[in-house]
């Protein structure tokens, strides 16, 4: 059996590894337009900051795949899919034939309609060049401007912080990083970035980038105009579709694929960033792994391995700042009951969400020593009920009801 896989991402190189492992293909292809081997996108952010050299980026290194006898194919990207030939055409005008294609091709940053948001001086991080072209204009940029306060906003921005900058960050919504946080918890942490060095400004919007070619200031939609010689925009990404929505695969926000992963070609899989479950693309690497351990399965011949989703895990990586945001924190319907702690010095803020006498979210901020007991909880289903009045007391820890079980 010949397979192919398309990007070498997380979602890829995990197939290409499990598949590997089983030996059942003769021969195992990965084609990437990037020309660097596989490398975790969190890591871009020790490369931002010059505590990682290019060099070292990389997950593995080249023996790992031939030992695997997967061949990567850096540098070349796919233009077309002939679903009727089961025929790739490269950009170079090559081709390939396969008996299983696996399109794993990720997602880009998307850049709000935003005017001016093309001129230089304005970046997104999504590759090795972005994160040495911000790097390096960070440290010598008098005024910086970071619009977004998700999860890869506050990571870019605390990195430039360590960079020398003093970001102002610009989140349009009442609170940061509003799809991990309750308001409680994002103002624990709005105060925690703000005393390492950066500015934020929530509830604002951007109307303007201006500058004469090179941006000059990024100007709000209330009037008031920030200096800038250098944006960094992190809004979030958007799943790379054009080869699917060529091929004629079903897609809407990603491509559409079933428990198998199978799109509507029974030869053609999709994982990661660019696939869309039951109208959900996560786009975090919980829901990769677990994609990509799926198709294997299933190109592998285990038909009974099912993708059923997974609890929605983050974490905050490199601010200095440790937060675990897990499964349903800002619950909008039912019947739940919310738990919450904060410290008196305003450094360490926790919540559960309970609804059926089990947990099913957790705000962990400033203390990641219940991380471990909280995925249990969750993973578990354990009933919590007959410990919640003691919940977030002194006389009982989480890892307390994880031994009780």
């Amino acid at each position: 059996m010949r397979v192919i896989i398309i990007g070498n991402g997380v979602a890829g190189v995990n197939v290409a590894r499990a598949i590997a492992d089983s030996g059942v293909a003769d021969e195992l292809i990965i084609y990437s337009c990037e020309k660097h081997n596989y490398y975790p996108r969190p890591r871009l952010i020790e490369l931002l900051t010059g505590d990682l050299p290019p060099e070292a980026i990389a997950q593995y290194p080249d023996d790992w795949y031939q030992r695997r006898k997967i061949d990567v194919r850096l540098g070349c990207c796919v233009a077309a899919i002939d679903r009727d030939a089961r025929r790739i055409t490269l950009a170079d005008g090559g081709h390939d034939t396969y008996d299983k294609l696996v399109l794993a091709i990720g997602a880009h940053s998307w850049v709000p309609p935003i005017a001016g948001a093309e001129r230089q001086g304005v970046h997104t991080l999504r590759t090795v060049r972005d994160a040495e072209t911000i790097g390096a204009q960070a440290r010598k940029a008098e005024n910086v401007v970071c619009i977004g306060g998700g999860l890869l906003g506050l990571d870019t921005s605390m990195a430039l912080v360590r960079c020398g900058a003093s970001p102002v960050i610009l989140e349009a919504l009442p609170w940061l990083m509003p799809r991990q946080l309750d308001r409680e918890g994002a103002a624990v942490l709005q105060a925690l970035i703000e005393a390492r060095g950066a500015h934020v400004r929530v509830g604002v919007q951007v109307e303007e980038i201006i500058g004469d070619g090179r941006v000059r200031s990024v100007r709000l939609k209330s009037g008031e105009e920030l200096p800038a010689d250098l944006v960094v925009v992190s809004a979030g990404v958007r799943s790379n579709l054009l080869l699917a929505q060529q091929a004629g695969l079903s897609c809407n926000r990603g491509i559409i694929v079933n428990e198998r992963m199978e799109t509507d070609d029974p030869d053609i899989y999709a994982v990661g960033d660019c696939a869309e479950f039951k109208g959900m693309v996560w786009a975090i690497i919980p829901v990769a792994l677990a994609q990509a351990r799926v198709a294997a399965m299933q190109i592998c011949g285990q038909g009974d391995g099912l993708y059923e989703g997974v609890v929605p895990s983050t974490t905050l990586k490199v601010t200095g700042i440790d937060l675990t945001s897990i499964g349903e924190v800002n619950p909008q319907e039912g019947m739940f009951v919310e738990k919450r702690y904060q410290n008196a010095a305003g450094s360490v803020y926790e919540k559960l969400v309970i609804r059926d006498r089990r947990i099913v979210g957790a705000i962990l901020l400033g203390d990641r020593s219940d991380v471990r007991a909280v995925n249990q909880l969750i993973s578990r289903g354990v009933d919590v009920a007959p410990y919640i009045d003691r919940l977030f007391t002194a006389g009982l820890s989480l890892a307390d009801i994880v031994n009780a079980q």
